[in-house]
């Protein structure tokens, strides 16, 4: 799962822009903001990370890497992220034996379901939404399989499809309190929808007030509230926390 990770503090002059979160990404520059990573709705695949991704995030975790805020160069000059290749060879090395039992269990909707978590989990996410598609194809009212389909889209630099999935999911689980928070993160972060993102997360806390991540979300909407009225392309000098 997906954790929230946060960008270092800067007094520089930062530009909104519309750029989207790509794969492996760590820092996106949306007004010097954190940035908000999105959380996986279901419970029913591996709570540990893929080996592909662990290797990602060791390497987001390493001093100077992208994760924690250096430069790129000298960090890959140390030890190179895994290729989209590479994440994907391992992928399909862990998803082997799920599509050894799929042989003999091919309208299993959570044995499908859990392959897609695994290529989820090592942000192979067009694969990861080919297995999500097929899951709800079997169960179409599956909220949580499809909030796990919305954020790989969203991921995937696909937004518009992803919020609209949210949109369904919601509307099938209207307390589905990852679906919430997920989609306010894609409202602000891929729309620059922030009186939309705020919505979703006032509503979030609203409905689960004991939601987990409760404190996340409070900072997410202080920061997207201080910049409610700048337009895509203004510049501003507001720090980033």
């Amino acid at each position: 799962m997906a954790e929230t990770n946060e960008s270092n503090s800067t007094q520089t002059t930062q530009v909104w822009t519309s750029t989207q979160a790509y794969i492996m990404a760590t820092l996106c520059l949306l007004v010097g903001c954190a940035v908000g990573y999105l959380l996986r709705g279901s419970v029913g695949g591996s709570s540990a990370p893929a080996p592909a991704a662990a290797a990602v995030e060791q390497q987001q975790a390493m001093p100077g890497g992208m994760g924690g805020g250096g430069g790129m160069g000298g960090a890959m000059g140390q030890q190179q992220m895994p290729s989209p290749e590479q994440l994907k060879a391992m992928a399909d090395k862990q998803a082997a034996p799920l599509m050894e039992q799929l042989k003999s269990k091919s309208n299993d909707p959570a044995l499908i379901a859990q392959i897609g978590n695994v290529y989820y989990d090592a942000h192979v996410f067009p694969t990861a939404i080919e297995y999500y598609n097929k899951t709800l194809a079997i169960d179409p009212k599956n909220a949580a399989v499809r909030t796990d389909m919305a954020t790989a889209m969203f991921y995937n630099n696909d937004p518009d499809h992803s919020i609209a999935e949210f949109d369904r999911a919601l509307k099938d689980d209207p307390k589905n309190g990852n679906a919430l928070f997920n989609r306010g993160i894609v409202k602000w972060q891929a729309k620059m929808d922030v009186n939309g993102a705020v919505a979703d997360w006032e509503l979030l806390l609203k409905q689960n007030p004991n939601y987990e991540q409760a404190d996340q979300v409070r900072m997410y909407m202080a920061q997207a509230k201080k910049h409610a009225n700048i337009k895509p392309g203004q510049k501003t000098d507001k720090p980033a926390m």
